[in-house]
């Protein structure tokens, strides 16, 4: 049964203009959704756009994932007025019907979850439902316009734990089998399954805030999910982090930044604390190569600008974990890293907003040591993992 995925995207959004592109957490709103489908039990994850800057980002950043795929949607159903259906049903055409079962997953929804995708498509494999969506239960009181109660007595008011609530559709999931969607045109047609999601994923984003709403239940949910254990990985970001965020140029390009040659010691010390060291920056820098090779650094990836997705990859690849991790990152990008990782460390010049989120804010500033103080931290914090 091939499971296949449309995340639609358009590149005129209204509400928050260039939405689908704009930064959440450090990372563009649809690679949250995205990552979470690569990670799912889909077979195939399509990203479905007019825009071409995406596709060029996706056919980049996702080359390690043999699922993902960018195809181009044509214009008239990247209008205001198209419907999601007509979208679909576009997309089904250009693949030849290539699937089984269709999952539609909105980049709108950043807090859905592999489990969430997983759910919907048991309710057709399992559960042999036509089609499934999600939902949230949501305890609300409703009304209708002329002042009549819809789901309570108003002279009975129920108690939160005796109230069975509503269920209402969040938009982050549908699924249906390729011949309900043959037969119906439709997202969702047949015999239905309902997935429940967390009441928070219910927050649309329509406003700025909106936006400001998720991006700091995104950031809290991250960091509820982090376990403290023994260090096996130190990521390190360069620009900020190895180098003070200076870079000099003359007419042929880029020619020098600033590193310390502390930082080099310590991070030779950590290797030998069997600690990995690994540099991810999204730069794509022949001096950083340099620099890396001469530190004898041999796990260097530049220019990658999704860090967390890489990251995601890279562990998993290594039957390892974020709570392995330790990262000291200074900037916007590598904030959904600074949340997630088990021990994250900003810096004293980072960003406000990397310090906000950081576990550890470091007393040396980046390209004055602020690398060898990390070290030494970890060090001494592995030790209570001896003999263990």
């Amino acid at each position: 049964m091939k499971k296949t995925a449309i995340i639609p995207l358009r590149k005129n959004s209204k509400g928050i203009p260039g939405k689908n592109k704009k930064k959440m957490l450090g990372r563009p709103l649809f690679s949250w959704v995205l990552t979470e489908a690569i990670f799912s039990e889909l077979d195939e994850v399509c990203i479905f756009t007019d825009d071409q800057e995406i596709i060029d980002y996706i056919n980049k950043e996702y080359h390690w994932s043999p699922k993902v795929k960018a195809l181009l949607r044509n214009d008239e159903n990247a209008s205001d007025t198209a419907s999601t259906e007509s979208v679909m049903l576009e997309f089904a055409d250009v693949v030849n019907y290539d699937f089984d079962v269709l999952c539609l997953l909105q980049a709108t929804s950043p807090m859905t979850k592999a489990a969430d995708i997983n759910a919907a498509l048991n309710e057709i494999s399992q559960n042999k439902k036509d089609s499934a969506l999600t939902v949230v239960n949501t305890h609300r009181f409703t009304w209708n316009s002329d002042g009549t109660a819809q789901n309570y007595d108003v002279f009975k008011r129920p108690r939160r734990q005796d109230f069975d609530g509503l269920l209402i559709e969040n938009g982050a999931v549908y699924a249906t089998t390729k011949e309900a969607f043959l037969n119906s045109k439709n997202r969702i047609s047949g015999a239905v399954g309902l997935v429940k999601m967390h009441e928070e994923s219910l927050v649309e984003i329509d406003s700025t805030s909106d936006w400001n709403i998720i991006e700091n239940l995104l950031a809290e949910r991250q960091k509820k999910g982090k376990i403290h254990q023994k260090i096996e990985y130190l990521i390190l970001d360069v620009d900020g982090v190895f180098t003070d965020g200076s870079v000099y140029y003359n007419a042929e390009g880029e020619m020098a930044k600033r590193f310390d040659m502390r930082d080099g010691m310590g991070l030779e010390i950590i290797r030998q604390n069997q600690i990995q060291v690994i540099v991810l920056t999204s730069e794509n820098s022949d001096l950083v190569a340099q620099r890396m090779k001469k530190l004898q650094i041999k796990d260097t990836f530049l220019g990658v600008k999704d860090k967390f997705s890489f990251l995601t990859h890279f562990l998993l690849d290594r039957n390892s974990s974020f709570g392995a991790v330790a990262y000291v990152g200074d900037d916007v990008n590598d904030l959904a890293n600074i949340c997630s990782v088990g021990w994250s460390f900003a810096p004293a010049n980072a960003t406000l907003t990397v310090k906000a989120n950081a576990d550890y804010i470091l007393t040396h500033a980046s390209a004055s040591g602020a690398i060898r103080e990390a070290c030494e931290i970890l060090i001494r914090y592995n030790k209570r993992y001896e003999g263990i």
